[in-house]
């Protein structure tokens, strides 16, 4: 571990919180990268769009390994098991290795955005702007039948 200017210590990217200790909610969230920014993880959690161990939760909780977490994000909903704790934002590849998530979550998702890809394909597409003369006869005649 480094000292920093203030002579505080600073953690390596790859350095973990050892498996007794606990890490606050919204910071390992920020830290395995599921939100840019803290406050958007702690607005996330003060929501009630991330769920600990089935539980609504405050961003102050303390998160410990084999705990599971439901995190909905847009339109996507993740269901991952805590592997690992870090309070530092690291790579990618090292954020990877702080959570596993279920077969069945992964698999939802994929289904989802398989339904979101068929149903923009099956919609027919709008232009934007106003419509042009032939587009408002079209749409004339659609709305008379």
């Amino acid at each position: 571990m480094a000292r920093g200017r203030q002579g505080r210590r600073q953690a390596d990217a790859n350095e973990t919180i050892s498996s007794d200790d606990s890490v606050r909610l919204d910071r390992w969230l920020w830290a395995a990268r599921f939100f840019k920014t803290r406050p958007l993880a702690t607005e996330a959690v003060t929501g009630g769009h991330v769920h600990v161990n089935g539980q609504r939760v405050k961003p102050a909780k303390s998160l410990r390994v084999g705990d599971e977490l439901e995190i909905q994000k847009g339109l996507l909903t993740f269901v991952v098991t805590v592997q690992d704790l870090s309070q530092q934002r690291g790579p990618a590849s090292v954020a990877q290795q702080l959570y596993s998530e279920t077969p069945e979550s992964a698999a939802k998702r994929e289904q989802e955005a398989e339904m979101r890809r068929m149903e923009r394909l099956s919609r027919p597409t709008l232009q934007p702007g106003r419509p042009n003369k032939r587009d408002r006869r079209l749409l004339s005649r659609v709305q008379q039948r």
